[in-house]
């Protein structure tokens, strides 16, 4: 039995979407263990690299990501591409059933919005031309166009991480995934450029020498390591089911437009396809509200708050009363009176 490339494509990004599903859950979960042995990644800790089930999911991320990576040699880019959005919902299952945490129902329609509007960009997006040499992407990479988009897009990270995360990392969560977002930009244009240099390497054509091999590899590394380091802070400090889809939605809108600016993607475009992911823009910006609205606020101790938890809730007394916080997810609380 002869299977299609098309069929090797869809079986890859399934299975892609399997393990970065998954991924998100047991880095969670290394994550709650690591926070309870030392500071938590979401106030700058980083006792979770010594987490095992942190690293679990770590290499599960890793092969999910290379599994995509070979998808789009077989099979195009709107087939693979949507299937992203199964990685949501696997997340957003086990989330629900191992790490007890739940959406409401405008939360779910959010979510549903999120996928079905980056669906719609992703199908009306424009067809990527692959550059066929390092030499062409290296131009395409200086032209004014972008190198004003790097100037921007370094701009709104800096001002992120030195004055939006020390006042509002913790409480809202388009901080830490907005950096991310911006610097995965950067990094998936490395990764095509580092894609070309292999596979002229391995026809004979080595670029080990070509000086923009190295940058853009220093680039994709220094891009990874800044999207892992804030991505462990938002999943440590907010609800893994928002956390996956609006990651994926704020990601692959940057990819777009990073994509679009330094291929000029949108050239030629019909204005049926441009009317349709501007629609799709608007369906994810609704459902990202709606995520917003219905999140799940983690507890925050009260100042003077005398904390424990007792193996199934957690609970703290202040000034005479008692607070109960179910499951670190929800905020219950009732007054006890300690005078007679």
């Amino acid at each position: 039995m002869v299977i299609s490339d098309n069929t090797r494509g869809l079986i890859l990004a399934i299975s892609s979407s399997l393990f970065i599903g998954t991924s998100f859950i047991l880095k969670k979960k290394g994550l709650k263990r690591a926070a309870d042995a030392g500071t938590r990644a979401g106030v700058g800790g980083y006792a979770y690299l010594l987490e095992p089930l942190w690293w679990t999911g770590m290499i599960s991320m890793i092969v999910g990501e290379v599994a995509n990576f070979v998808a789009y040699i077989y099979a195009p880019a709107v087939l693979v591409t949507p299937l992203g959005v199964l990685s949501i919902i696997i997340s957003a299952i086990l989330a629900h059933f191992l790490l007890k945490e739940r959406l409401q129902r405008l939360g779910v329609l959010g979510c549903i919005s999120c996928i079905m509007g980056s669906v719609v960009i992703v199908i009306h997006a424009p067809q990527e031309n692959m550059p066929a040499s390092l030499e062409e992407i290296w131009i395409l990479a200086t032209q004014p166009a972008f190198l004003a988009y790097v100037a921007a897009t370094l701009s709104v990270v800096l001002a992120l991480i030195l004055h939006f995360e020390p006042r509002y990392g913790q409480t809202n969560i388009l901080v830490y995934l907005g950096i991310c977002s911006l610097m995965g930009s950067f990094t998936i244009v490395s990764i095509k450029a580092i894609g070309i240099a292999i596979k002229l390497t391995l026809e004979g054509i080595s670029q080990v020498a070509y000086p923009p091999t190295w940058f853009f590899l220093s680039v994709a590394v220094i891009c990874v390591i800044t999207q892992l380091n804030y991505l462990n802070k938002a999943l440590d400090t907010f609800n893994t089911a928002i956390v996956s889809p609006i990651y994926y939605v704020m990601f692959t809108t940057m990819t777009i437009i990073a994509s679009a600016i330094m291929f000029k993607d949108w050239a030629g475009q019909s204005a049926s396809d441009i009317i349709s992911a501007i629609c799709g823009f608007i369906t994810v910006l609704s459902g990202t509200v709606m995520l917003h609205v219905t999140r799940e606020q983690d507890p925050v101790p009260l100042p003077g708050t005398v904390t424990w938890y007792d193996g199934e809730q957690i609970k703290a007394i202040e000034d005479g009363h008692y607070i109960l916080l179910h499951d670190s997810e929800y905020l219950d609380s009732y007054s006890v009176s300690t005078k007679n």
